[in-house]
């Protein structure tokens, strides 16, 4: 039996990392044996018919935020897909705009489908942005997106500003950068990273591929 492959829309509004997440999860499918099609869209037609959405993120949230805005009928269409359970991923700073609003240079609103503010972090003896490689920490069986990875692997961060003020069982992974700080972020058919798994080799393929065969 033929079957069609999945179709997989990374949502493009004016933002970064638009081509890396698309082939990122093309070769996450590769590596699963998975048939994908991964497209760029901000085509609400296109994004209705999707079966995996990602929201990659680069920037300030405002500017991001702001993206999404400006093109029509593009919000409404995400909304309408993923009331519709359709899984969605967020990466960076496309996880941040899941929250109630962002503080970072003005008060903007998110798309508040987790509770919390993306507030600025504060480490007394680190540098910010906090950039590099750095442990994710977890319960092992929490959620299916973390199937195959350890507590202590690694993935790639670059933020200064961070969630806060989240319910704490929205909150499947963190990292430490002088405390805890969120770093997978989960809620129905969403998700959310603050790192960037399309850098994150092979951690960040296997979520992706967990992603991509997620079933709700």
């Amino acid at each position: 039996m033929i079957t069609s492959p999945l179709k997989i829309i990374v949502i493009d509004y004016n933002g970064g990392n638009l081509a890396s997440a698309q082939r990122a999860a093309l070769y996450a499918a590769q590596q699963i044996n998975l048939a994908v099609k991964v497209e760029i869209s901000n085509d609400p037609a296109i994004i209705l018919g999707a079966d995996r959405i990602i929201l990659p993120g680069q920037g300030a949230f405002a500017d991001c935020m702001n993206g999404l805005q400006t093109i029509p009928h593009l919000l409404n269409a995400i909304e309408q897909s993923t009331q519709q359970e359709i899984p969605f991923l967020g990466i960076c700073v496309g996880m941040q705009l899941m929250a109630q609003r962002g503080l970072e240079h003005q008060i903007t609103q998110g798309l508040g489908w987790i509770e919390g503010e993306i507030a600025p972090m504060t480490p007394c003896n680190l540098p910010l942005p906090q950039m590099g490689w750095n442990e994710l920490q977890f319960k092992v069986g929490s959620h299916p997106i973390l199937e195959g990875i350890k507590p202590g692997d690694h993935a790639y961060f670059v933020h200064s500003y961070a969630l806060t003020k989240a319910e704490q069982n929205t909150i499947i992974a963190t990292t430490d950068y002088e405390g805890p700080v969120p770093a997978i972020i989960a809620k129905g058919n969403k998700i959310g990273t603050q790192f960037h798994v399309e850098k994150s080799q092979q951690v960040g393929l296997r979520i992706l591929a967990n992603f991509l065969t997620w079933e709700l």
